[in-house]
């Protein structure tokens, strides 16, 4: 499979993809990107397609992030009424 498709058909939007799929897919890139692409165009579309991919995981990082520090402080402020 092509990096650039997705198996049902055209490249998905990266804001559409859960965390799982953007690494999933970011692992493949950058693999492809080791390996050497064909032409100088394919090439910088795997680069923009990985930093895509990147900046997707961290916004997925960041939110879980957020979502943890709002559970601790929620358990600390129930501990201190009690």
């Amino acid at each position: 499979m092509d990096s650039m498709t997705e198996a049902n058909g055209p490249v998905t939007d990266v804001t559409d993809l859960s965390f799982e799929q953007a690494r999933d897919e970011l692992v493949r890139v950058v693999a492809e990107l080791e390996q050497g692409a064909p032409t100088l165009e394919h090439s910088l579309a795997l680069w923009e397609r990985g930093e895509a991919l990147a900046a997707r995981c961290e916004q997925w990082l960041v939110g879980a992030k957020q979502r943890l520090d709002a559970a601790r402080s929620g358990a600390l402020a129930e501990d201190d009424q009690k």
